[in-house]
Parts: C-alpha cells; structure tokens; sequence
C-alpha cells in the first residue's frame, strides 16, 4: 500500500487535466492554461512525493536524496500556480501584473531550493521523512523551511482571495470558490504540520507521523477539494442543465400517454433515437407530441367553445394565465382525442367560426401535460354541446 494514495490521486488529478486538454487545444486562454498547469503540476507532486518513486529517482541519478529537493519545487511551483490560477480566473485590470508577481517570486524560491540543496550534505537516503530527519542539517534545514514557508504563504493567499470572491458571486461560482478555499484550507495542514514537526525535532521531540501521515493526507485532500472547486463551476451548468431536461422529458409523459394510441395507429410517431441523451429524448418526445396535435388540428377537432369556457373557469378559480392556458388546452386535446378515437369525421368548430390561439410552444406543452397529470387540479367546465351535437361531460 506504500504510496496507492499518491498514485490514486495523481491519477484522479490527470483525469481531471484530460478532461480540460480539449478545451485547451481550442481556447488558448490564461485562465485554461493555469488551470492545465495547477492539475498537472499537482498530480506531479503525488508522482513524486511516492516513496517507490523517491526511491527511483535516487537511484537513478545517483544522488541519495534528489527527489527531496525535486518534489519541494514542484510542491512550491505548484502552491504559485494556484494562486495564479485564482488570479487569472477573476481577472481584473491588473491580473497579468499579478500572475507576473506570484510566478517571479516563487521562481526565486525554486533557485534558492536548489542552491541550499547544494550546499547542504544529505547522504542518508530518508524516502519518508526527509523534513524531520534533516532539520538541523546546515542549508538543507533552511531549504526544507523556505519551501515549506513558502507553500503555507501561498495556500493562505489563495484561500482569502476565494474565500472574498464568494461573498461577491452566486450559484456555481460561489459553490466552487467554497470548495477550493476548503481545499486551501486543508492544504495548510500540509506545511504546519511539517513545520510543527520540524520545531518538534529542534527541541528534541520525535512527531514522525505528522510528517508521514497528517501533512499526506492534508496534501492529498486539499488537492482534490482544489481540483474540485475549479471544475464545479465548468461542470455544474451543464449538470443543471441536464437535470432540467429529463426533467421536462419526464414531465410531458401524461400528455404523450395521452396521445399514445393515435400517434401508433396513425403512425405519427417519431422513431425512438438510437443515443439516448437526455436532449435527443426531449426533443424525440416534444416532436411525436407536435405531430399528433397538428393531426387533431388539421382535423378541426378542436373546439373553441370549450377552450374559452375551461380558461374561464380556471382564471375564475384564482388561477394564473399560464396554468389556466395550459388548462384549456388539455380539455380540448383530452375532447379531440375522444373524439377521434370514435372514429367521427365530423369537425368540431366553434359556433362564430373563430380561431384557437397559436398553436402551443414546446415550453408549454409541460404545463399541459401537467394538466393532464392533476385533472383534480383543473376546474370541470360545465356540459357544454359542440357545433356538431357532440357533447363533452
């Protein structure tokens, strides 16, 4: 098991670049290119942070703790782009100032990493805990301080400017910037945590499993919680937005199992879709309920009289001019269906020959077949006698 929680969540990571490297290709926007760069260098911080992978990384090159200083660049480059990330997202007159600022001063950080990496001496090969076990090594305890000062500053930027850009925005947004600042905030367990240990260890006091356990799992979860905030606002519209469409599929089943016998013996029905997505469906739903209206209105099975006598009646029942239309409409459709069920070829026109309003929008026929669906719910208009001598209960 040693180092399945830095694979799984480099991998998790990846996912998440995989699924925004199309829109990379065609957008070449900061604000993409900061968030490739986060979800990469993220994933490349477990990578390396895996005592298999430490492992082959010192034996590899050849020097006994190479990985350490490797990870801790790729652990502050990555702290930098968060924050860069956050920038670019929000933009603002001065945002490439900003971006500009943050990547400078951390790049610096890197250079002195390196350079106290250098000139420290770290024989021992510590695959696990590095931090702790050369705390007091001259330039290597400075090189593991600046790195781990260095994340902390920028976690904590990171979460306040999120944590402000929430009070100021809704929905989606809002939900994703609270998830990042949550992220954030866990991911300064990571550095305090090390930190704790490291001043543990200057006053002679061994608290190894902060180093091997809590800050891990802090990285970890802060990661994904990050990683996560930034795709709810990309992903979250589009899941509204398939919500509300099987919604609105399942909502005009009354009215299509009300037309269901005509549409199949007069073959007005549209073939079922081989790809059921959910727009697809609406759409094959919405144009077999169409087809079937147009058949009862080109039969002139609709009736005027009746249409106006149930929209008064539903406006008289404190109705609103909505579901009184949509009521209206479903005592002519139920009316004509019966009707030609019969097999009557008679037309049912109005008495002074006037017209039904247009024809009813696809948004509409949800509210009909709601009507359908709570016949309770809508006013039972009076008998009434058709042109024609047809009589509706």
């Amino acid at each position: 098991m040693t180092g399945f929680i830095n694979y799984v969540s480099c991998g998790a990571l990846w996912l998440g670049l995989g699924a925004k490297l199309p829109d990379l290709v065609r957008h070449r926007d900061p604000f993409l290119r900061a968030l490739s760069a986060t979800l990469a260098l993220g994933s490349l911080c477990f990578l390396l942070g895996a005592p298999p992978t430490v492992g082959a990384i010192n034996r590899v090159s050849g020097i006994p703790n190479l990985a350490a200083p490797l990870t801790y660049a790729v652990i502050t480059t990555y702290s930098a782009a968060s924050m860069v990330l956050v920038v670019y997202w929000r933009g603002g007159p001065a945002v490439r100032r900003t971006a500009r600022r943050w990547m400078t001063g951390y790049a610096v950080v890197v250079v002195a990493l390196a350079i106290l990496f250098a000139l420290g001496d770290a024989p021992a090969e510590r695959r696990t805990d590095f931090d702790t076990y050369y705390s007091t090594t001259p330039y290597t305890a400075e090189m593991i301080v600046l790195y781990l000062v260095a994340h902390l500053i920028a976690v904590v930027a990171t979460a306040t400017a999120t944590l402000r850009w929430a009070r100021d925005v809704h929905g989606w947004l809002r939900a994703g910037l609270l998830t990042m600042a949550v992220g954030t905030v866990l991911g300064t367990g990571y550095s305090i945590s090390k930190l704790v240990a490291v001043a543990g260890h200057w006053c002679g006091q061994t608290w190894s499993p902060l180093v091997t356990q809590v800050a891990p799992a802090a990285a970890g979860l802060g990661a994904l919680l990050f990683v996560a905030g930034t795709l709810i606002p990309l992903a979250g519209p589009r899941l509204t937005a398939w919500l509300l469409t099987w919604r609105a599929y399942a909502r005009l089943r009354p009215l299509e199992d009300e037309l269901d016998e005509m549409l199949t013996r007069r073959h007005l029905r549209v073939p079922r879709p081989s790809w059921f997505s959910p727009t697809t469906l609406l759409v094959w739903r919405q144009t077999s309920i169409q087809n079937a209206l147009g058949h009862l209105d080109a039969s002139k099975l609709f009736d005027r009289d009746l249409y106006e006598q149930t929209h008064d009646a539903a406006l008289m029942n404190a109705s609103d001019a909505e579901t009184a239309r949509a009521a209206a409409w479903a005592a002519i459709i139920s009316a004509a269906v019966r009707i030609e069920r019969s097999g009557q070829q008679v037309p049912v026109a109005s008495s002074d020959g006037r017209l039904l309003p247009r024809a009813p929008e696809p948004a509409a026929l949800v509210h009909i077949s709601a009507a359908l669906a709570s016949p309770s719910d809508a006013p039972a208009p009076r008998p009434h006698r058709g042109a024609r001598g047809v009589e509706y209960p």
